[in-house]
């Protein structure tokens, strides 16, 4: 099927972004709501091994207008690259452009990769924008010090010590000093120190207070073997912000079998996508 693909300049106050629409082919009924990707890490609108490429691609064959951009010092877009947790700004933009450039967009689903999920988050906490019809969340990044140090402990260490190569090596000195003085390490962060009070609100508890707060329906797709997506159950299961994180009346949860972080595999870019082209479908 032969894709529709334009590009425009999304224009905010004082930055300019470079975008590609993907739109269905002539002939193809074309949905009212339309997919914002919105680029994660020092990524542009390609993605690793062309990941949002195919998605746009995928999606719009479905009939969903896609747009994927580069934020400010990505890609072919001028300026510095900003922090995801100030991107509002520039998703907003983004939204106003896609909608110009594709009238019949009524509503918006942003798909966010790794902080790409968590600027997601951010948006709707920020501008609260009427105009966002879901989340689709892979791998959303919540990490700090302690979390990573949980998800270490619990993932990577456990699963190695109960590997009979492991132990083999430790015994024959093939494991390093600086190997086990990073597993004491973690174990020390995990731990941690009585917690203070806080006076302000970090990245992560803004991301629960949008995730508490959102009445949209929420796309969770979490790579089985990718530290960050076990960090963020991690540290969703053991925040008293994020109490409850999992019975969200609109969530709806998926594990990629064998999955890496930016699905690089074949079967795990096939899942993501078709697991992605289900959820819209069912979208009111």
């Amino acid at each position: 099927m032969t894709i529709n693909e334009q590009t425009l300049w999304l224009q905010g106050e004082g930055f300019d972004m470079l975008g590609i629409v993907s739109l269905p082919a002539a002939g193809t009924p074309t949905q009212r709501t339309g997919v914002v990707i919105v680029v994660g890490g020092a990524q542009y609108r390609v993605g690793s091994h062309r990941q949002f490429v195919q998605l746009a691609r995928f999606l719009s064959e479905a009939g969903f207008p896609v747009l994927r951009f580069d934020l400010p010092g990505m890609g072919d877009s001028p300026g510095e690259l900003p922090p995801f947790e100030d991107t509002a700004p520039h998703i907003a933009a983004a939204i106003d452009g896609f909608q110009r450039q594709c009238p019949g967009v009524e509503h918006v689903v942003l798909w966010g990769l790794c902080d790409g999920a968590s600027a997601s988050l951010l948006y709707v906490d920020a501008t609260h924008d009427p105009r966002i019809a879901g989340l689709a969340l892979l791998n959303p990044w919540v990490r700090s010090e302690v979390s990573l140090a949980r998800a270490r402990v619990k993932h990577y260490y456990r699963q190695r010590m109960m590997e009979g190569a492991f132990w083999r090596k430790l015994f024959k000195g093939g494991v390093g000093l600086n190997a086990l003085k990073d597993f004491g390490g973690s174990v020390r962060r995990m731990s941690g120190a009585a917690p203070t009070k806080q006076t302000f609100q970090t990245f992560q508890d803004l991301m629960a207070q949008a995730w508490r707060s959102i009445d949209r329906p929420i796309l969770l797709l979490l790579s089985e073997r990718d530290l960050t997506a076990q960090e963020f159950v991690e540290h969703a299961n053991v925040s008293a912000a994020w109490a409850g994180w999992n019975r969200h009346p609109g969530l709806d949860q998926h594990t990629l079998a064998l999955a890496d972080h930016t699905c690089s595999a074949q079967l795990s870019a096939h899942q993501s996508e078709q697991l992605t082209r289900s959820w819209l479908q069912r979208l009111p």
